[in-house]
């Protein structure tokens, strides 16, 4: 078997995966091949991931190259983790235009959040090319695509290339085993259901022994001080605007859903200042945190791996993470059923009210027979009506103005931030984002 890995020079994610390899009994014979177009990056993941094997005594037949298409030669699994070329930076120097604009935390997707859309115009080109790549040359092979726009890369490449093997993949689900940690709970004894759609799933159903677990979470709420949720980091996910949702709706917010990293939905808690500390919001610290935290860990790595005197055990501990992808290539492969949160099509009508054709994430069964979709009670109305308002809507906008390069409908999706005020305002943003010069591309695609 071999596993392709696709922008395998973010180092601890190539890493994580390779150590939960080495901690999956059945796959110590499979191939892995790296795959990055930054040779110094590459090299110094395989040079990392070699170390790893060697010390955990696993024997791995690691491979490397900068060729996307040799990569995918022989693939039976294919993971999408690639950012285009100058991903972060250019993101920063949007926000700040899109800033200067009156635009905040708290809006649409598309603008200030790192799905904006002069970022995914990059990401869905790339996802596409892996995707025609993979049907000409390792057809039956499965992509687990990681790399955001998870959202609209699957609602687009799943409408499109129906036949294709693809299932979006996000780590936010693990938010439940976080708070069942916070409530002094054992992780491994609950059992939760997750649905909606990408950063944006709630937890509508929790047991704990079998026994509901929510009366548990509201004691936590009612026993804790007013002290305890002013000094809570800023934009904690269990914050007083997580606790705020979960009153409203009735179902908890999860992972992103709540936090920057899903965007800062919904927009009323940032409306100014004062009303985000109001509710200890503070996004763009968040951010900042953020990208200074993945940094840093990148300079880590990069230290380790020129230090050949250190063991790579020693940093990266021998404990499997939370991560879907290797068991969901190990149940696929030996028939081991599973159940774990996906994104996919919601052609099954799994959350009811979210449109067939679109993109949902919600339990389902991994097997010998693929992975299929577990139909979920739903979510309340009033929570179906924001998705279909704040996520389905600007997706299918982006979309459509992806597929018919008209840039009055790009035009139209920064319309449709809360924080545009005109069509002056949303057309300087965009001639603006359209002149800096690593923008070309885009600027001449849209006419």
């Amino acid at each position: 078997m071999k596993i392709s890995i696709i922008g395998a020079g973010s180092s601890t994610f190539s890493l994580r995966l390779v150590r939960d390899i080495c901690m999956t009994p059945s796959l110590k014979d499979c191939t892995i091949s790296l795959m990055d177009i930054d040779e110094a990056r590459l090299n110094g993941v395989y040079g990392l991931c070699k170390r790893y094997s060697e010390e955990m005594d696993i024997k791995l037949n690691l491979e490397k190259t900068t060729d996307r298409r040799k990569t995918l030669e022989g693939a039976d699994f294919v993971i999408n983790t690639a950012l285009a070329a100058g991903g972060h930076q250019r993101l920063l120097e949007g926000w700040s235009i899109a800033m200067k604009h009156g635009y905040r935390f708290g809006g649409s997707l598309h603008i200030v959040h790192d799905e904006a859309f002069w970022i995914n115009f990059y990401q869905l080109q790339l996802m596409e090319s892996i995707i025609c790549d993979m049907m000409e040359i390792c057809p039956d092979a499965w992509c687990l695509m990681v790399s955001n726009p998870v959202m609209a890369g699957i609602t687009y490449l799943k409408r499109k290339y129906k036949n294709a093997k693809i299932i979006g993949l996000c780590h936010g689900y693990s938010g439940v085993l976080r708070l069942a940690k916070k409530l002094g709970l054992d992780p491994k004894k609950i059992s939760y259901e997750l649905t909606g759609v990408n950063h944006l799933i709630w937890l509508t159903h929790f047991t704990y022994e079998g026994q509901d677990a929510f009366p548990i979470l509201n004691k936590w709420i009612e026993d804790q001080p007013e002290e305890y949720w002013r000094n809570c980091k800023k934009s904690y996910e269990f914050g007083l605007k997580a606790i705020d949702l979960y009153k409203k709706f009735g179902v908890f917010p999860i992972g992103d859903t709540s936090t920057p990293g899903g965007g800062s939905w919904p927009y009323w808690y940032h409306t100014d200042e004062t009303v985000e500390e109001q509710w200890n919001e503070d996004p763009y610290s968040w951010y900042k945190s953020y990208f200074h935290e993945n940094e840093q860990r990148a300079d880590d790595i990069n230290l380790l791996a020129a230090d050949l005197s250190r063991n790579v055990t020693d940093v990266f501990p021998p404990m499997k993470s939370n991560e879907p992808m290797i068991p969901i290539i190990e149940s696929i492969t030996y028939d081991i059923p599973r159940v774990i949160i996906v994104n996919m099509l919601n052609d099954g009508d799994f959350v009811p009210g979210v449109p067939r054709d679109f993109e949902v994430e919600i339990p389902a069964l991994v097997s010998k027979r693929g992975i299929q979709g577990i139909k979920t009670n739903g979510l309340p109305k009033e929570l179906i009506s924001n998705i279909l308002r704040d996520r389905v809507s600007s997706v299918e906008m982006e979309l459509q103005a992806f597929q018919s390069g008209k840039k009055e409908l790009l035009l139209n999706l920064i319309m449709m931030d809360p924080w545009t005020r005109s069509e002056e305002q949303a057309r300087n943003l965009l001639d603006e984002i359209m002149a800096l010069p690593y923008n070309k591309e885009i600027k001449d695609y849209y006419k």
